[in-house]
């Protein structure tokens, strides 16, 4: 079986009826979608970010909000493009925050993927977009699974830094841990990083108690918090 199709089913084998049936729904309805709407990400990258990255591996969780929307660029990673695209100002930022921390030279393209199979959840909390509509399907409904996903991260056991930049993934986050910490699922060593996010209108401003993502120092911080619990760092550059 091909290993990655099998994360999936790790993702999913432990999730309530309601959330399979409508992962099922939405992944048929948004094929069905596909005969007069363009978008993205590929039908077969939608859950990109279960396959590359299994519950067990889970490091760092990078929490984007919906799929970029203009041609090329969706890849089914947050914040996450395909080599040879050019980086959007996000990810621009997320690299030249990373070159600031650590000392290092940023990754050569704006893929993601070696990230993913070091254990880094790069997941979007809504997982499709149409073309040129940010936010679009933002109602469609795949907050049944993301949310669940979320929550099945802090019940994990092993020490895992949760990446929370921009309030929407602050509260997201935040939520979820005090959801499992009341139910008494709540397992391993937790971190969050909160700031605000790295676009180009926030990354440089403090905003809502979050600190600004510009010198926040999320991936030093990170591998110092997974070193202290005897966890492998992740190798950002």
């Amino acid at each position: 079986m091909d290993a990655t199709k099998d994360n999936v089913g790790l993702w999913l084998d432990g999730a309530p009826d309601q959330v399979r049936r409508d992962t099922e729904r939405l992944l048929g309805e948004v094929e069905r979608l596909r005969q007069d709407q363009v978008i993205y990400p590929a039908q077969d990258q939608i859950l990109r970010a279960l396959e590359l990255t299994a519950p067990n591996d889970v490091r760092v969780v990078i929490l984007g909000q919906d799929p970029y929307h203009e041609p090329g660029q969706a890849m089914g990673l947050s914040f996450s493009v395909p080599a040879g695209q050019r980086l959007p100002p996000s990810l621009r930022n997320v690299y030249k925050e990373l070159s600031q921390d650590l000392g290092c030279e940023p990754p050569a393209t704006g893929d993601l993927t070696p990230w993913a199979r070091q254990g880094v959840l790069l997941l979007n909390t809504t997982l499709t977009v149409r073309e040129h509509a940010a936010n679009s399907h933002v109602r469609l409904g795949w907050q049944s699974l993301t949310n669940y996903l979320v929550r099945r991260t802090t019940e994990l056991p092993q020490p895992i830094c949760y990446l929370a930049w921009g309030r929407h993934a602050a509260t997201l986050v935040t939520s979820a841990i005090e959801d499992a910490r009341s139910a008494g699922t709540l397992a391993g060593e937790k971190c969050v990083l909160s700031s605000t996010h790295p676009s180009p209108l926030s990354a440089n401003r403090a905003g809502g108690g979050l600190v600004p993502f510009m010198g926040s120092r999320p991936f030093s911080q990170a591998n110092a918090f997974l070193a202290s619990h005897g966890a492998k760092p992740v190798q950002w550059a």
